[in-house]
């Protein structure tokens, strides 16, 4: 006989804990690839081994495809294809095992019932359910045997995330959030708002089996260029019409505000944002991934490994060529096995979601695996050459004559670029280095070798290069030397000082013109505003060293400041019948601390009190004080407030509830801003008891 409309259960709470999906919301089953789920129907018609089961996904389901799979009741499970296996049955109620392979395709399921018995057939729909990536499963390309790593890399909705330059990193807290709300549909939308689903909706999802496949097309989603994906890039120092990128704290908000929008891009991000933005959708869908800072980070334009920097003759950086190098950069590794390169490139893969080339006419970077980075196989998928540079390329600095453009070669350094490459700890929120698994030790004979390696596989070892020094060129020794030192503290809101230190290397007198400037920049080292110059002629005996204390006023660079807080000061040195010396410091300046105070126990469901306490550093008004919190299972959403303006020296307390929804440890973030100071970023670990 045919069946009525069957009722099932999906026993969302067992599944759940069993695929690690507990921390969804439960309003629809969640469950990973190569694991079998359960489930139980009621009224499907007897007997239950004429029962057949079609789960599809994807707009046209097709065997072939593997969007589409038709299986009956077996008495053992196969690992090669769906299948169902009978559990317990009672009158009217049968619970089966259903087990997916490791290899299927991920996404939104359907899931559809027919009964084929006494020669009537009769069909009904169970529902939806959803299909992760599995890193807890052995045979899935994203398997991940350390059980911690699995916890921190797919689990994890807090993270740090490094930033600064290589003389002063500092970090940040930011939530992922991949498990809050509507995040797993956004992901999903996500997919399917990609140029490969447009062209070719029914292949495309064929392909989201593979990680590899996903990671890239996800890598071009996160920008908005070419696809009107999720955020729009902004480096320009000036954020109106969107919000300032060192404003967010999470992806939610992001994500969500992309969706609201109809989907259109969300302003403004700069790399942190792309990359924490990858990051949430990438644990989300259940690939492990983490973020990755780059100190020193060369972005090479023209693929020769080579990152050129020019200088006027008064020492201004000029803005000219699309080479640049970054203070630091971020991005992303995920984790999966590379069965198109072999498996001695398995293993962490980077993915960058910041739009800097293009890669095959999109702006998408990956997957780089980061064993061939460190071999020097840059001819391997995807985009090897771009993320070599940034951690190897060479640095060459030229003076550029505005009047007739001809180019001197200074100097080149081949030690500067891809410095304490970081990431945070597993389980705990300490920086790691993890430099030496992009490259060997900087100068050893092995990383040179690696070097040349990938300059002969980009066909630049024969190529004369126009722009290369001439022998007779390198031989000529600069004759002084010259740095920067700090002196004194390095703070928004305190003047700015340091010291010029200038030697002679030679036994004969010098006389050295020297052209200094200061000027803000954003962290790409983009310069924004002129600050300060000065101009001094120096003349040295033979191995003189000279100090010249150097004070920038806070008050002359207050107004020029970007959100970076960056100051680049360089001094241009001509040294009378020999090389110009150029000498140059990027400066991060230190916002104010900012401390935020639990009062009381956090309970569960329970109000708890939180202060979030500031001092007004400096001898002026503070106005357009505005606080943001968030925080995973602490609060829903984004809390915001406005705090009256503090006169110089002012404290404010700003009192708030929270109440926690999950328990165990949890992290508040908060963000503090004012008109002088931009994103004062604090968090704090809050451990939530029943």
């Amino acid at each position: 006989t045919g069946m009525t409309q069957p009722s099932i259960n999906w026993h969302l709470k067992e599944n759940a804990r069993d695929h690690y999906t507990s921390k969804f919301s439960l309003e629809e089953l969640i469950v990973r690839r190569g694991q079998a789920f359960t489930i139980t129907i009621n009224g499907a018609g007897q007997p239950e081994q004429n029962l057949i089961f079609i789960a599809e996904t994807g707009p046209k389901p097709s065997e072939q495809a593997k969007t589409q799979a038709t299986f009956g009741i077996s008495s053992t499970v196969s690992k090669e294809s769906w299948s169902a296996v009978l559990k317990s049955t009672t009158s009217n109620s049968v619970s089966i095992s259903i087990y997916s392979p490791a290899n299927a395709v991920i996404g939104r399921y359907k899931l559809i019932v027919q009964n084929t018995s006494s020669g009537s057939s009769s069909t009904a729909n169970l529902g939806t359910f959803v299909l992760l990536f599995n890193p807890w499963s052995s045979g899935d390309d994203v398997f991940l045997p350390n059980k911690a790593e699995c916890e921190e890399y797919v689990l994890e909705e807090f993270g740090i995330i490094f930033a600064g330059n290589k003389h002063h990193i500092n970090s940040f807290g930011w939530n992922f959030g991949q498990f809050q709300g509507d995040i797993l549909n956004i992901c999903l939308s996500m997919l399917d708002r990609s140029l490969s689903y447009y062209q070719d909706p029914a292949t495309d999802v064929s392909h989201r089996n593979d990680p590899k496949y996903v990671g890239r097309v996800l890598s071009a989603m996160v920008n908005s260029n070419d696809d009107q994906g999720v955020v729009l890039g902004n480096w320009s120092g000036s954020y109106e019409g969107g919000k300032n990128p060192s404003s967010w704290t999470g992806s939610g908000e992001i994500l969500q505000n992309w969706k609201k929008s109809g989907f259109k891009p969300v302003r403004y991000g700069q790399c942190w944002v792309f990359a924490a933005v990858l990051t949430t959708v990438l644990r989300c869908l259940g690939i492990p991934t983490r973020t990755i800072t780059n100190f020193s980070s060369a972005h090479d334009a023209d693929e020769n490994l080579r990152v050129d920097e020019f200088y006027d003759a008064s020492g201004n950086h000029l803005n000219r060529g699309a080479d640049s190098i970054w203070n630091f950069h971020v991005w992303n590794e995920s984790w999966f096995s590379r069965s198109d390169l072999g498996p001695s490139y398995s293993g962490w893969q980077v993915l960058d979601a910041t739009p800097q080339e293009e890669s095959g006419g999109i702006y998408r970077c990956g997957p780089a695996s980061r064993n061939a980075i460190k071999e020097g196989d840059i001819d391997l998928d995807y985009d090897c050459p771009f993320v070599f540079a940034e951690v190897n390329a060479d640095c060459l600095y030229w003076n550029y004559d505005t009047t007739n453009g001809k180019k001197t070669l200074m100097f080149s350094e081949s030690t500067v670029v891809g410095q304490f490459i970081s990431t945070k700890a597993v389980g705990r929120d300490d920086r790691v280095d993890v430099t030496n698994d992009y490259k060997y030790a900087e100068g050893s004979t092995k990383e040179r070798d690696v070097f040349k390696k990938a300059r002969k596989k980009l066909g630049l070892e024969d190529k004369f290069d126009p722009t290369a020094p001439t022998p007779k060129e390198t031989d000529q020794k600069p004759d002084i030397s010259g740095k920067f030192k700090v002196a004194g503290t390095l703070e928004v809101g305190k003047d700015l000082k340091l010291i010029l230190v200038l030697a002679n290397l030679t036994t004969d007198d010098k006389t050295v013109q020297v052209n200094m400037t200061a000027c803000s920049t954003v962290y790409t080292r983009r310069p924004v505003h002129e600050i300060w110059k000065d101009s001094v002629s120096v003349t040295l005996a033979p191995q003189e060293e000279k100090q010249f204390p150097i004070q920038i006023l806070y008050t002359e660079y207050q107004e020029q400041l970007t959100t970076d807080n960056t100051i680049q000061v360089t001094a241009l040195c001509h040294v009378a019948g020999g090389i110009q010396v150029l000498v140059q410091r990027d400066i991060i300046l230190d916002n104010p601390n900012i401390d935020i105070q639990v009062l009381g126990e956090a309970e569960l469901n329970k109000e708890v009190d939180v202060e979030v306490i500031f001092t007004n550093p400096i001898d002026m008004e503070v106005t357009d004080c505005v606080l943001q919190v968030e925080g995973c299972g602490l609060l829903k959403g984004i809390l915001e407030i406005n705090v009256l303006p503090l006169k110089a020296g002012e404290k404010s307390r700003t009192k708030f509830q929270i109440t926690p929804s999950e328990r165990g440890l949890k992290y508040l973030l908060v963000n503090f801003s004012c008109d002088k100071f931009a994103d004062i970023k604090a968090h704090e670990v809050i451990n939530v008891i029943d």
